[in-house]
């Protein structure tokens, strides 16, 4: 039979909170470490996420731990916070995907999707086909496009690549007909690509 005192104690112990002090992702399951007062420590704390989702909060970050039955022994972190790095600001049923210490995030905003890189590279890997569907257009700001590939456009009715064009166009002379000197007609030379 539980005591007065002990169902007490349960109920008191059965949410806390803390500050993460050090994380260990290496697992199928990510183990926290935090103390939840300034009197104990809590070690190897199960955290609990959401499926499709893996982060690896910074120190520092709030943690809730819920302990089964109010047994310390036996909690699990269940929710994280780090107040530093929180965007705030969001708008009734936005969503934001963030690294707070990059500075990088994916915002899922009312209206446009913006992907802030935050001067750092993206990389689109193993894809086999990567398709952009716009209405109206797709803009590059960028000082130079790299392609490692052939490029074709208009490619529903064009099947000629842009090196096989610049290949035919290079390659052809043009005849200058009538010229003064006499009816005669010459060929110019091909275009310097140098200039």
């Amino acid at each position: 039979m539980i005591s007065f005192e002990q169902l007490y104690w349960r109920v008191m112990l059965m949410i806390r909170r803390g500050k993460i002090t050090l994380v260990n992702d290496a697992g199928p399951v990510q183990m926290i470490q935090l103390p939840p007062s300034g009197l104990e420590g809590r070690d190897n704390l199960a955290r609990i996420g959401e499926y499709g989702l893996a982060s690896n909060p910074p120190d520092g970050t709030d943690a809730y731990v819920a302990n089964i039955g109010g047994d310390p022994s036996n909690g699990a972190v269940i929710g994280t916070n780090h107040q530093a790095t929180r965007p705030t600001g969001l708008q009734s049923g936005e969503a934001q995907l963030y690294n707070g210490p990059a500075g990088t995030s994916v915002y899922l905003a009312n209206g446009e999707i913006v992907v802030n890189a935050n001067g750092q590279q993206v990389q689109i890997n193993n894809a086999t086909i990567v398709t952009i569907n716009a209405a109206t257009e797709v803009i590059m700001e960028t000082p130079v496009l790299k392609v490692s590939g052939d490029i074709v456009d208009n490619y529903h009715t064009n099947s000629s690549t842009v090196a096989e064009l610049r290949t035919a166009h290079d390659g052809h002379d043009h005849q200058v007909v009538n010229v003064q000197t006499g009816g005669s007609t010459i060929v110019t030379s091909g275009p310097d690509l140098s200039v």
